[in-house]
């Protein structure tokens, strides 16, 4: 089956391609269905003791703890074997990592392509060289993903993954921006600092994009040192971010000052840290993420990371809570 095509329950086409006007709509209906095809989902509500029916609006719908993909299968859906494609997080030894059972990678790249584009344009414009030591060691990295899936689309013959050949980037950098090529220089944020303090240049004109993490490889820092570390290394006017998880299929960007934009078909919303079923729109407290790209796994999740909802709908990640496991991606305070 073709989980882009229409099915009894629902339209990933239509969900993929909401508009805000529809997403409380899209959201609601997505709700059921996991509600009624997710058991790992349906306990859950079953546990809080919420009536379906009585789900009227989205601030109505129980998130599920992002640890849950950690000690769960989450899929939504009957199928007689797991999914090839999974997405598994960075742990330390011993630690359970989160395992996302990605049912569809055509869902997976509809929403990821869609989402840049409504950010940056054609994928096809760029350049595509990704920095991402670590993920590139491990299978499974949703990130290592995210770039191939990005240089797919661009098939530009200059795209390229790297490890630790700074000269090789170095030089290519220099060499597509003499051309004047349109570049993303994708990295992990270590590995960004790392490359920054051996080859400073002037990058201007390179959309470079940190996507959080320092792996104990350096000390901890805000985004706001980080970002001013890179501009002053490669005198770029701006350093840009991006926010995704193992147990997100839809990305936010950051187009400079930390403030995320998530995709058409994500929307934060924030709770009280004290009363986890308060959910609001705006204001400050730990961070609640409809993705509607999780059509098949769950859509509703209550993230580990604390931040600020704008009026706007654009968002700002401040830390994460004490008792939670620092992980891979954008976590760094600011």
């Amino acid at each position: 089956m073709n989980v882009l095509e229409p099915n009894a329950l629902i339209n990933p086409q239509r969900i993929l391609n909401v508009t805000t006007d529809d997403f409380s709509a899209a959201a609601l209906d997505v709700f059921r269905y996991q509600h009624g095809n997710c058991p790992v989902y349906r306990s859950f509500c079953d546990a809080l003791r919420v009536d379906a029916e009585g789900v009227k609006a989205i601030s109505d719908i129980p998130f599920l703890p992002i640890s849950f993909f950690r000690s769960h299968v989450v899929i939504t859906g009957n199928f007689i074997e797991l999914p090839k494609l999974v997405f598994e997080s960075s742990g330390t030894t011993g630690e359970q990592t989160s395992r996302h059972y990605v049912v569809s990678h055509e869902v997976y790249e509809h929403a990821l392509l869609k989402g840049f584009e409504e950010r940056y344009g054609a994928t096809e414009d760029f350049v595509i060289l990704a920095l991402l030591p670590s993920y590139l060691e491990r299978p499974n990295a949703s990130l290592v993903y995210m770039a191939k899936t990005l240089m797919d689309r661009s098939k530009s013959l200059d795209n390229g993954f790297y490890i630790n050949e700074w000269e090789a980037l170095a030089t290519k950098l220099t060499s597509l921006r003499a051309a004047g090529k349109k570049v993303l220089l994708l990295g992990v944020t270590f590995a960004l600092l790392d490359f920054a303090d051996a080859y400073p240049m002037k990058l201007d004109g390179v959309v470079v994009m940190e996507t959080g993490g320092m792996k104990g490889r350096r000390k901890e820092m805000t985004r706001e040192e980080v970002h001013a570390e890179l501009i002053n290394q490669w005198r770029v006017d701006v350093i840009h971010s991006e926010y995704g998880m193992t147990e997100l299929l839809s990305q936010a960007y950051s187009m400079g000052q930390g403030i995320f934009e998530p995709a058409s078909t994500m929307r934060v919303m924030v709770r009280d840290i004290n009363d986890p079923l308060t959910v609001s729109d705006m204001g400050q407290g730990a961070l609640n993420i409809i993705d509607l790209a999780n059509i098949y796994s769950c859509s509703f999740i209550a993230t580990d990371d604390i931040g600020e909802v704008y009026g706007d709908g654009s968002f700002k990640v401040r830390g994460r809570l004490d008792h939670t496991i620092l992980r891979g991606c954008s976590q760094m305070v600011v």
